[in-house]
């Protein structure tokens, strides 16, 4: 897709022959495509890129920046919104005063709850903002058929999401065991991306179905957590995004494959980062920081998160500050951390100093019927949550810092197991799956959730003694009546920490330091009840993601993913 042609009134800017609407002079701007800085100006008008130096430029407002770095805006490859816990307008509020100006985002968190209406509220807020809000259509709702979901979308459905609401491309595609073996309604939603982008879900895969997976039309992947998979995947042509997100922390193991290879079909993204994440550490410049720590060069990072998404999704007005380019432009006074002085989104500054500009960003708040989807009525006992299994039994091994876990086969009652269950929200069912899981380190009390990847039913780990049950079925009842959100029981059944989650039980209406304060104080909680992963609501969200190796438990049951089935808990 070509960009758009500017209109006369840039073309006249750019010929000199009428003054522009900013000027910003002193400045190094980064050119992409020749991998080094340019000294020159940037005249501006109605939001675009006319023109570099050249004749004497005037400006209704000009700006010298006194040698700083000037970039394209930052954009995340692949993100989800939901995962921030922010709604569409805070979430940009928080990224845009650390140069993000534009992301990648599949919103299969939403859709899993409320189908394409919550798809298209979340498109219709988002394009109100200064932002450019590039959704992919939802591939694998829900992502596997031992989900239970809220929702379902076909190939049909996918198809709309472009056709009517303006979707980039195809999600990513988390059904590989389908797709492999060719199963017809996956290849559909594959093949309704069109000339549009599909992007990839396939952690570990390679050799022959691999091929099937990237032959059947496939073009990206975010999983990888291992050097040699990625380079596998890079030399059969795969884009590669390197994630690091607040869970999730592969950029260390896979920047080996850039410095060894460079940037060709490499991006960087966050996938999942919650608030205070982003608060504490930043978004995809946070990525940049890491991987110029990690041996890259500044301007190499640069390209990952600037030029190579906006050339991976599309954004053709993206990625390059060239004549012509949208003027999203950050400004640097030292790459050192990579933390803006000041950022432009289409020609109009929107922060500075880290803090967004007053009325930058316009309120566009939920509707209210997002804010009703809990269905817990009534909410389990504690007998429903007493699992009896023999003495060897099939337990998720949790891998600090990764999303995959491990099968393991032992006796349930040894040190450092858990209980574990989900319980299905959406449709009143009472349904609820039971297992153990090894890692989390609680001692006593639960920790309850309703997010939960990607069904988002509610995700529950108690202890392992006696009490634990009763301390479950409290947690899931608070949760029942916060209309969804994360809260922390103690050992005797009292909520010690909470945090609501009102919009589909997965984002917050709140700021988000108010939001980031609220998982500060839920993580302590956790911490006096012995849990002592970073981040303890993160990991029990993916717990119940079916399509991650090696082992998680759904509502319908646990599942062994390598096999692509249903297992009993005890051996």
């Amino acid at each position: 897709m070509a960009r758009r042609p500017a209109s006369a009134r840039v073309l006249a800017v750019a010929r000199g022959d009428q003054p522009g609407d900013l000027l910003i002079t002193g400045g190094r701007v980064l050119s992409p495509a020749t991998r080094e800085w340019v000294e020159t100006d940037l005249i501006i008008a109605d939001g675009i890129v006319a023109g570099w130096n050249g004749p004497k430029r005037e400006a209704l407002q000009v700006i010298d920046v006194g040698g700083a770095a000037l970039t394209p805006g930052l954009i995340d490859a692949h993100m989800h919104l939901e995962s921030t816990k922010l709604w569409v307008d805070e979430f940009v509020r928080t990224v845009l005063p650390l140069g993000t100006t534009a992301v990648a985002a599949d919103p299969h968190e939403i859709a899993n709850v409320f189908g394409i209406p919550g798809v298209a509220a979340l498109v219709e807020a988002a394009a109100r903002l200064p932002f450019t809000f590039g959704v992919c259509a939802s591939s694998c709702v829900p992502a596997s058929p031992f989900e239970s979901s809220g929702a379902e979308l076909t190939a049909r459905d996918i198809r709309a999401l472009m056709d009517e609401h303006g979707a980039i491309g195809v999600a990513e595609v988390m059904n590989y065991p389908g797709v492999v073996a060719g199963d017809p309604e996956m290849l559909a939603r594959i093949a309704t991306a069109g000339r549009r982008r599909v992007d990839g879900h396939a952690p570990g895969l390679g050799g022959p179905q691999l091929d099937a997976y990237l032959a059947a039309g496939v073009e990206s992947d975010h999983e990888c957590t291992t050097f040699d998979e990625a380079e596998e995947k890079r030399r059969k042509g795969m884009w590669i995004f390197i994630r690091q997100g607040s869970a999730s922390q592969n950029l260390d193991a896979l920047i080996p494959t850039v410095l060894r290879h460079g940037t060709d079909h490499v991006a960087l993204c966050t996938d999942d980062r919650e608030p205070d994440t982003l608060l504490e550490r930043g978004h995809v410049n946070d990525c940049l920081a890491l991987a110029v720590a990690a041996g890259v060069s500044e301007i190499d990072a640069l390209v990952m998160a600037t030029a190579n998404p906006a050339e991976y999704h599309g954004f053709t007005e993206l990625g390059s500050l060239g004549p012509g380019h949208q003027a999203d432009i950050v400004c640097f006074d030292r790459l050192a951390g990579f933390r803006p002085r000041m950022v432009w989104q289409a020609g109009r500054l929107v922060a500075t100093e880290g803090r967004i500009v007053p009325d930058a960003v316009p309120s566009t708040p939920p509707p209210d019927w997002m804010c009703r989807s809990v269905h817990l009525d009534p909410a389990p006992d504690g007998d429903q949550f007493r699992l009896r299994s023999g003495s060897t039994a099939r337990v998720i091994g949790i891998e600090p810092g990764s999303l995959t876990t491990r099968s393991l086969v032992t006796d349930p009652s040894g040190p450092g197991i858990a209980r574990l269950a989900v319980v299905e929200r959406h449709r009143g069912t009472g349904r609820v799956g039971l297992g153990w899981v090894h890692g989390f380190g609680l001692e006593r009390g639960a920790l309850a959730s309703t997010v939960g990847h990607d069904a988002h039913n509610v995700m529950v780990v108690g202890a392992a003694d006696d009490r634990g049950p009763d301390a479950m079925a409290a947690a899931t009842r608070r949760l029942a009546e916060l209309g969804g959100g994360q809260v922390v029981v103690d050992g005797n059944g009292q909520v010690v920490a909470e945090l609501a989650l009102p919009v589909g039980g997965l984002m917050s209406d709140q700021t988000a330091a108010t939001v980031a304060r609220g998982l500060d104080v839920l993580v302590a909680a956790a911490r006096q009840l012995g849990v002592t992963l970073p981040a303890p609501f993160m990991q029990l969200s993916f717990l119940g993601l079916s399509v991650i190796p090696e082992l998680r438990l759904t509502d319908q049951g646990l599942v062994d993913v390598n096999a692509f089935e249903l297992v009993p808990v005890t051996v």
